[in-house]
């Protein structure tokens, strides 16, 4: 038995976690003893986890013995993870927040969560979300509502809110969620964690609801150190023969093409092109560019024109609904209204996108495309924020930020645009409001440059002032 008390484990980022084990000072066994003792002791007041994995504990035993028998030991051996409940998992179930999966068992694991198994990590759980995966916040008929740790008032966000509260509350210390337009990377904000959104394609989706359409979709890695996603996506990263959209090869990385004779250049903006953005936020956005500054990199302030012309929230919606309602339809087609909740009653009822606006849209996202391909001619990476509000109080549908009142998709509207362009972006924080909630800000890199976001977020959280915070609970 090692000299490790619970509360120590629990808080250990995962890169950490694998190296005790793999130097035995700790037993895979204690990890996740102490992870599984943390989840009954803490999720009722958070109500992140939806299943344990029945073999979980086993498993952990198992990757002891290989331990003490001096196997080969991959990366994650012995380490626990848990994925988001859209994810595959063969033999635990995968509901997908709708009583319409009550009960679905996969026989196989989506490529995510096979590839972190072959490095020796550990299912633990299956985390809460929203219906299908679409809305704000993580709620739905089956398993209820998540709670944010750091206010159980608030909402640790959606779609993959339950996978960030698992995290930022020490019920798992790496996890897998999946993004639409915000669901790794606003979580990650209202809960204080980091999460990547690789470039699209980099990860396959494989294994994963919804199979189509998903040219938005993106699944990663959601974690509480910076090195802990870069160790992820190096493990989750690469095609699968499956998903004909994660076509870049493994170990390809545009951001080692940069010259290292000169400093690494970053642009950043907070207005406009985002929508509204509270003040709060803005300043610590101006705090992360002062910090980079500060440590050797060229910061300047930008503006991205197609994002001022083309508001990317309005130009996803015109898509995305095209695309996304006639899935739903087929989904819920002979379920009564009784077996569904807000979003899926909301995509029956959206009126169509006409084509001719479909066909605009389209346009637009070319210019966005286009817009930021110019920007990375001079900028090596963009520094934005995540969220234009630290978390809300559960349930609200509109906001009043900067003295502009919106709706409840305008939180959408900094991570949004890189759904539409496939553009890799890192959620981490920096901040904290003056109601002591968490504040992360974005870092976007050019495509299939994920190399050079995780270094300069590896820069920021080097100085952070709120780096190893944990919500009291």
């Amino acid at each position: 038995m090692s000299s490790f008390v619970s509360s120590d484990i629990v808080f250990q980022d995962a890169t950490r976690l694998a190296e005790l084990i793999r130097t035995r000072q700790i037993s895979p066994v204690e990890v996740m003893q102490a992870h599984l003792e943390r989840i009954e002791a803490i999720d009722p007041k958070v109500n992140a986890i939806v299943t344990v994995a029945d073999d979980a504990l086993k498993t952990a035993r198992q990757a002891e013995a290989a331990v003490m028998a001096g196997e080969t030991l991959g990366p994650l051996h012995g380490v626990p993870f848990t994925a988001k409940d859209s994810i595959d998992t063969a033999g635990v179930l995968t509901q997908r927040g709708s009583p319409i999966f009550r009960g679905r068992v996969p026989d196989t694991d989506a490529t995510s969560v096979a590839r972190l198994k072959k490095a020796g990590g550990i299912l633990l759980a299956k985390t809460n979300l929203p219906e299908f995966s679409y809305w704000i916040e993580s709620d739905n008929l089956l398993s209820g509502r998540s709670n944010n740790p750091w206010d159980l008032e608030r909402t640790p966000g959606g779609s993959s809110g339950g996978e960030a509260a698992a995290i930022a509350a020490g019920m798992s210390p790496l996890g897998l969620g999946t993004d639409l337009a915000i669901s790794v990377r606003g979580p990650a904000a209202q809960t204080g964690i980091v999460s990547l959104k690789a470039t699209h394609g980099r990860v396959p989706m494989t294994g994963i609801f919804p199979r189509a359409p998903r040219r938005f979709w993106h699944v990663g890695p959601m974690a509480r150190s910076i090195r802990d996603l870069a160790l992820a996506f190096s493990l989750l990263a690469g095609p699968d023969g499956l998903d004909a959209y994660a076509s870049s090869t493994a170990n390809f990385d545009a951001g080692a093409g940069r010259s290292p004779h000169r400093p690494l250049r970053v642009g950043w903006l907070v207005e406009p092109g985002f929508g509204p953005i509270d003040p709060e936020v803005a300043a610590t956005v101006k705090a992360a560019a002062d910090a980079l500054q500060s440590n050797g990199v060229d910061v300047a302030p930008v503006r991205i024109a197609a994002l001022e012309r083309d508001f990317a929230l309005d130009v996803f919606n015109r898509l995305h609904v095209m695309e996304m309602k006639p899935a739903f339809a087929q989904v819920t087609a002979g379920h009564s209204e009784d077996a569904l909740y807000k979003m899926a009653k909301t995509m029956r009822a959206l009126p169509e996108t006409s084509m001719k606006d479909y066909i605009d849209a389209e346009q637009a996202a070319e210019r966005l495309r286009d817009g930021f391909a110019a920007c990375f001619q001079e900028y090596d990476a963009l520094l934005t924020p995540v969220l234009p509000i630290p978390a809300h109080r559960h349930g609200a549908d509109t906001f009043v930020i900067n003295g502009r009142t919106v709706d409840a998709t305008f939180l959408q509207g900094a991570t949004v645009p890189l759904n539409i362009t496939g553009l890799p972006g890192l959620s981490m924080r920096f901040g904290t409001s003056k109601e002591g909630l968490p504040i992360n800000v974005q870092l976007v890199g050019s495509w299939l440059a994920e190399s050079t976001i995780l270094h300069l977020a590896s820069l920021l959280e080097s100085v952070s002032a709120v780096r190893d915070l944990h919500p009291a609970l």
